[in-house]
């Protein structure tokens, strides 16, 4: 299955992979490599187990704060 979710500015890539990094360790995921790290080398239902309500209530927020930025514009 082809991947998607293209990122729009490629020079954006390290710092979504930072922020990636960040949200884990605040998740207090117990991550012991880069590899164990990437999505792409899990399985769905460990990714699930992962993100569960985080990726939803996550997204939410992101989009919130964008928005009450954009009001503030």
């Amino acid at each position: 299955m082809t991947r998607r979710n293209r990122i729009l500015v490629p020079q954006a890539r390290e710092g979504l992979d930072e922020l990636k990094h960040k949200i884990i360790q605040e998740a207090n995921q117990p991550y012991k490599t880069e590899q164990a790290c990437d999505p792409g080398n899990r399985t769905s239902r460990e990714n699930g187990r992962t993100g569960g309500s985080i990726g939803g209530s996550m997204v939410r927020e992101l989009i919130r704060m964008a928005e009450e930025n954009l009001k503030h514009r």
